[in-house]
């Protein structure tokens, strides 16, 4: 398939907001060109090319949408979506050349929430990402408002409440805290936040990013040691939970 531009029907609300896709594909030509189109519409992708990459960047960073193949090397698409359930709810769209009943009910069984046979117009393509993405829960609309269990952080006001009471808390603190609430229930990596509330220029490690969460612990957990919200994903980085039945999960470290 000969990459192309795409210049049909593309609602300005996914150029502004910069929908992060991942595209885990094997064929080197299609993937380009997938790549270029779906950039061409304002999203921003990135690829894969085995099973065991796309995992590991899945992993490592927060996406609004997965686009994955069915035969992958290294670990085929039904393992990766097993994995990927795992620790996340994105959104996935599978391409396959598959095309009996039994296999469509196979991967949407096997957790994907679409299901896209080879070959397949770009057009079409297009259409079935923005009714997943319409479909998923994260709002199209920018929030500025976060509430969780007894804890409320308002963008605007750059305050934060816990049991109704004003937390003081630093610049990057907040921005920190923010950042995770943003992404409630994804697990973001350590480099990610430093290029996210550090900058790119930013001199540090990956070792500041866990001095920062201890001191948001300290400021917003009741006990610590114990967190209710703020997890750590042993190898990985950081998720923020809201709290379920009041008790703690067992990944703090």
């Amino acid at each position: 398939m000969a990459p192309r531009k795409l210049t049909f029907g593309v609602s300005p609300i996914y150029h502004t907001l910069m929908k992060r896709l991942l595209l885990v594909e094997d064929d080197s030509d299609l993937r380009q060109a997938l790549r270029m189109s779906l950039e061409a519409q304002g999203y921003h992708v990135s690829t894969a090319a085995t099973g065991p990459s796309g995992l590991k960047k899945a992993r490592q960073n927060p996406y609004d949408l997965v686009i994955l193949d069915w035969m992958l090397p290294g670990m085929d698409g039904l393992a990766l979506m097993r994995a990927l359930r795992q620790f996340s709810q994105v959104p996935v769209l599978m391409l396959t050349a598959r095309s009996t009943e039994m296999d469509k009910i196979i991967g949407l069984e096997s957790g994907a929430d679409d299901y896209l046979v080879k070959p397949f117009s770009l057009g079409e393509l297009s259409a079935r990402i923005r009714a997943l993405l319409r479909r998923s829960h994260v709002s199209l609309t920018p929030r500025d408002h976060f509430v969780s269990g007894d804890l409320e952080l308002d963008l605007i006001t750059r305050r934060v409440r816990l049991r109704g009471q004003r937390l003081e808390m630093t610049p990057k603190e907040f921005s920190l805290l923010a950042e995770l609430m943003r992404h409630e229930g994804e697990v973001l990596s350590r480099d990610l936040l430093l290029e996210r509330i550090w900058g790119y220029d930013y001199a540090g490690y990956s070792r500041t990013v866990d001095v920062h969460i201890r001191w948001l612990r300290e400021k917003i957990e009741e006990d610590p040691s114990h967190p209710r919200y703020l997890q750590t994903v042993r190898g990985v980085g950081y998720r923020f939970e809201g709290p379920v039945g009041g008790e703690p999960k067992d990944h703090a470290g």
